[in-house]
């Protein structure tokens, strides 16, 4: 399996696990998991150099990182 192919399974039950954790409302645990799933999707687009990934991870961090801001 390559390089890319592991850190795009571990960023997808990242994603997963912040998913249910979202569900259960066990906040902050969420967020962090998106934070790090978020993080890894975006070194997947990297390594791909697909911008679109990119950017919408960007833009998934920027609203993540708005929101928390908002509540602090």
């Amino acid at each position: 399996m390559k390089t890319v192919d592991i850190v795009k399974w571990v960023a997808t039950v990242i994603q997963l696990i912040g998913y249910g954790l979202t569900g259960l409302n066990y906040t902050p645990w969420n967020v962090y998991a998106f934070l790090v799933g978020i993080v890894l999707w975006f070194v997947v687009g990297v390594m791909w150099k697909d911008r679109a990934i990119m950017v919408v991870h960007i833009g998934a961090f920027l609203s993540l990182l708005i929101g928390y801001l908002a509540i602090v």
